[in-house]
């Protein structure tokens, strides 16, 4: 008998909050560098067929010329998130503030803005355009993520989770099956 794990089954919970998920002893949020990289890649491979398809589309420019634009801020987008909150972790050891919402929306407003100012240029070199223009065209590619990064992370964390409610079904029914006498 396969169990599905889905939101209509009357046994499945959803859980609403880090403390919940923490006493609920589920393995929600332990996830491994490779994991962890591996959720990243995947949310950047999709992110850059989209925003390469819609921009060759969009703009009128080939699906190679838009590509190669979309890998290199994919690129420079995940080198400068790694960057960035090294360099706001140290910040935040050295003058000992708390991550409240405050300190969160000064984080995400100094992040983009930092990656604007690396991708504009770009954009507007790599597409002959006007710093106006690439602006606009960014300011654009900002209002896809948010519900792309809040879908992709969501669809994400719901499938780990019914694969690791599937793998705890199938461990338990291994350890509960009956061992063969000698």
């Amino acid at each position: 008998m396969t169990n599905h794990c889905t939101a209509s089954d009357p046994s499945f919970s959803p859980i609403q909050n880090t403390a919940e998920l923490a006493s609920a002893g589920t393995d929600a949020l332990r996830k491994s560098m490779r994991e962890r990289f591996f959720q990243a890649l995947l949310f950047e491979l999709i992110a850059v067929v989209l925003c390469a398809t819609a921009g060759a589309w969009l703009l009128g420019y080939s699906l190679v010329h838009i590509g190669a634009l979309t890998v290199m801020i994919s690129t420079i987008a995940m080198l400068w998130n790694m960057l960035f909150n090294t360099l706001f972790d140290r910040a935040q050891l050295r003058l000992g503030f708390r991550r409240g919402l405050a300190a969160r929306l000064v984080q995400a407003a100094l992040f983009e803005i930092g990656l604007v100012a690396a991708i504009v240029p770009l954009a507007a070199w790599w597409l002959g355009i006007s710093l106006w223009e690439a602006l606009v065209l960014d300011i654009g590619i900002a209002l896809f993520f948010l519900p792309y990064t809040f879908v992709y992370n969501w669809t994400y964390d719901t499938l780990r989770a019914r694969v690791l409610a599937r793998r705890s079904l199938q461990a338990g029914a291994t350890s509960a099956a009956p061992r063969p006498t000698r």
